[in-house]
């Protein structure tokens, strides 16, 4: 072989190599075939900056406070996008789809998880992460049913086109910050990861930012109504406490000197709680504690308007008050008359109607969430 010849063919050859690495080069930078339109679950509107990152618990003893008034921008609230079909996949694998029940854009942080193909619920299990909390928020995953087309909990025999992952923003704990943002991403990037799959998180101090704001219209709008049956003579043993609210359909809560007038819907919060010296209802001998006051609460956002809380709350307050021979009062031991309770009531009309606007109304899955 001449030494022309031998050179010919290696130029050959680099030349090829050239050409092969350019069409790698270029497979990889173009674009993924598309799964089809996604339309992002909607974003709430938001408003002015929020007034601090505290969340104080307002108590309506007697009165609410005034709240404030909803922002102008009218949430979308994750509204059902159209679906559309990638040829050869099934109509179910493909997101955004139809609306989650557990996960929702008023009050979440939602990630993306995108694998290349539908994956089985048994191996999305397996790498799930082991708690479902980032510092005090918690979180839900969710998968896309291939077959179904709807959100819902993992689970094993079906398969899953996509993956959703919500962060809740604020609770009674405060807004979320950067520190809990941050182990979120942490835990659905690692599973992502596990899957093979592609995860897609929003702006960091995009959702701090809203966290803050949500944190400071929750703030706002937070109440509870609170008052003593305070003893007029004798005082009460535990078991005459207890005797005396079972009468009105109060049963035993799940602490020490608690007991629950349970709601008529089913799974939801007590529409209204008793509470005693915890220390009376653990004692050797309970019937042996004197106790002289006794406390009546509302939770204001957790309960459904239609189901008339406060109506029922003043109710028991005034059975209690005959049959324990006891007088209503406030924290600072003032009676509380009718026309307090009439201006209670006016009050929650306006905080109702706020809560409302903002797509929160109290009672609802999403309001019990963010009040929690």
């Amino acid at each position: 072989m001449t030494l022309t010849l031998a050179l010919s063919m290696l130029a050959g050859l680099v030349l090829l190599a050239v050409v092969v690495h350019g069409a790698w080069a270029a497979r990889r930078a173009a674009p993924k075939p598309l799964r089809g339109e996604r339309t992002e679950l909607g974003e709430p509107g938001l408003g002015r900056e929020a007034q601090g990152d505290g969340r104080q618990e307002p108590r309506l003893e007697p009165t609410l406070g005034e709240p404030s008034s909803a922002h102008g921008s009218e949430p979308s609230g994750g509204a059902n996008g159209p679906m559309f079909a990638e040829p050869g996949r099934p109509l179910g694998a493909l997101s955004p789809m139809r609306r989650s029940l557990r996960i929702d854009a008023l009050i979440d942080a939602i990630a993306t998880v995108t694998p290349e193909a539908p994956l089985a619920g048994e191996l999305a299990l397996q790498h799930l992460p082991a708690s479902r909390r980032a510092g005090a928020k918690p979180f839900h995953i969710e998968g896309l049913n291939a077959e179904t087309g709807e959100w819902e909990l993992t689970r094993g025999g079906q398969r899953y086109g996509d993956f959703q992952a919500g962060l809740q923003m604020a609770n009674r704990n405060g807004p979320l910050n950067e520190i809990e943002y941050s182990e979120f991403v942490q835990k659905i990037q690692a599973f992502a990861d596990a899957l093979g799959a592609t995860a897609d998180f929003p702006d960091m101090l995009d959702v701090v930012a809203r966290a803050r704001e949500l944190d400071g219209f929750a703030s706002q709008h937070d109440a509870q109504i609170v008052s003593l049956l305070r003893a007029n003579s004798v005082a009460w043993s535990v078991g005459y406490i207890q005797q005396a609210a079972g009468r009105h359909g109060f049963v035993p809560g799940a602490v020490a000197g608690r007991m629950v007038l349970p709601s008529g819907e089913e799974g939801a919060p007590p529409m209204v709680v008793l509470a005693f010296d915890s220390q009376a209802a653990l004692a050797d001998d309970p019937g042996q504690a004197a106790l002289r006051s006794i406390s009546l609460s509302l939770d204001v956002p957790q309960s459904l308007e239609s189901a008339e809380p406060f109506a029922a709350w003043q109710e028991c307050a005034r059975r209690l008050a005959e049959d324990l021979d006891a007088t209503l009062v406030d924290d600072q031991g003032t009676p509380i008359t009718l026309h307090a309770f009439a201006a209670i009531g006016q009050e929650l009309q306006r905080l109702y109607r706020a809560l409302e606007a903002r797509d929160l109304a109290a009672g609802s899955a999403v309001a019990r969430r963010l009040f929690s």
